[in-house]
């Protein structure tokens, strides 16, 4: 069997080597195989030295050697090449979509009318990110080490103040601004690592999530383990399937409160589809589905419509951000309440997926991991008027207790 097949080729033609490095004596050396410490640069990338472990696949003309291929492609005169990236080059997975060489970057949606394929992250507070990556394949996300995180993690808002925050929502509701508002707090942990691939192979392996996904480019790195679609679409079909319920594994039967509160969001997503969707079209093929989930069992809706011709990206992630299921209803008067009595929440809670022509798969970004100067993970739950504070509570420790077993340190 040809490791190469349906990978290697044919490859294109990159930039030419820059003199005064290690790859050109390489080439007068005409080796098959790079070494570790050879030093790759082609046109504006440079790789620096190749530790060994990052080598996957070389080949000569044609001419299988060894490894599996994951990355870009570089090409010495007669000699192809395919190696992985360097330790932190540029990174996107998504049920099996593993996307390497970083070729642009973008803060305008309408980037993602010129094609290609693009990793797209938005924060629940509208900032817009896409990445354009060059190379696209079918894989396995390549694993890497984790060492687990000691020590404890702080949170934005401790047990007694997440009630009193409750208790206001509640309020809100009581005088009719709102009806449900996702309330959330973020717990973060000081960590020395450089990115989270080893932390996302863990979450594979022990908490494996449906729309789990990894980015690592310029600025950003996040490990999601998301179990809820925001957003899929094929040509002028689009589907977004909330999730609202959340119980421990072995429920049976959600309660009233949890149902209701899930109606409410397929009533606002409706609303927010049938701005993009042709009138009539918006449908709800599947209401109050039970799904069981690593840990946890939730209750799923789907929402599909046909999109109005013509339609924009930038038309899209304007009328249906931030995602309704962890704002809240009425969605405008639920941002507020969350901005009075939230910090910032970042990528936690916005979306985080792919955009490929009038294709994409797009999750709500719950459940992730993402790094700055901490290490940092939100957690949240849905308040009604039927909530009882204490339990809301507990709700945010389930959610966040089985991911961060697998990251170390305590909550």
């Amino acid at each position: 069997m040809n490791p190469c097949r349906g990978i290697c080729s044919p490859l294109p033609r990159l930039s030419a080597i820059r003199p005064k490095t290690n790859a050109v004596h390489f080439l007068r050396e005409r080796r098959s195989v790079l070494r570790a410490d050879d030093r790759v640069r082609t046109g504006d990338l440079n790789l620096g030295k190749v530790p060994r472990y990052q080598l996957r696949y070389v080949r000569e003309e044609g001419k299988s050697i060894v490894g599996e291929a994951i990355a870009p492609k570089w090409e010495f005169n007669d000699y192809r090449y395919l190696v992985s990236s360097s330790k932190n080059a540029p990174v996107f997975w998504m049920n099996g979509r593993l996307a390497t060489g970083l070729s642009q970057v973008s803060n305008d949606p309408s980037c993602l009318a010129g094609g290609g394929f693009w990793a797209v992250s938005t924060t629940f507070e509208g900032e817009f990110q896409a990445f354009k990556f060059d190379h696209v394949i079918e894989a396995n996300f390549p694993t890497s080490p984790w060492q687990k995180i000691d020590g404890q993690w702080s949170s934005s808002l401790n047990e007694s103040q997440y009630v009193t925050y409750v208790k206001k929502v509640q309020e809100h509701i009581a005088q009719g601004w709102v009806y449900q508002v996702n309330a959330c707090r973020e717990i973060s942990i000081d960590v020395d690592v450089e990115d989270l691939r080893g932390l996302f192979s863990k979450i594979l392996e022990g908490n494996p999530a449906p729309w789990a996904s990894y980015l690592e480019a310029p600025g950003i790195n996040i490990a999601s383990a998301s179990p809820e679609l925001f957003l899929k679409r094929d040509g002028g079909r689009i589907r977004t399937s909330p999730i609202k319920g959340t119980a421990p594994v072995g429920t049976v039967d959600f309660g009233v409160k949890d149902k209701a509160e899930n109606v409410m969001i397929v009533d606002l997503m409706r609303n927010d589809l049938g701005q993009i969707c042709k009138s009539g079209s918006v449908s709800v093929p599947r209401l109050l589905s039970t799904e069981a989930h690593p840990g946890l069992v939730h209750l799923v809706s789907d929402i599909e419509g046909e999109l109005k011709d013509e339609i924009t990206w930038a038309e899209i992630f304007t009328r249906l951000s931030p995602p309704g299921s962890i704002s809240g209803a009425p969605k405008s008067s639920a941002v507020s309440v969350i901005k009075d009595n939230e910090g910032k929440r970042g990528p936690y809670c916005g979306a985080l997926g792919w955009v490929q022509g009038d294709k994409c798969e797009l999750s709500v970004a719950i459940r992730i991991f993402y790094k700055d100067d901490k290490l940092r993970f939100g957690t949240g739950a849905g308040i009604t008027w039927a909530s009882v504070a204490d339990d809301e509570w507990e709700e945010t420790q389930l959610k966040a207790r089985r991911l961060v077993s697998l990251a170390g340190g305590e909550l």
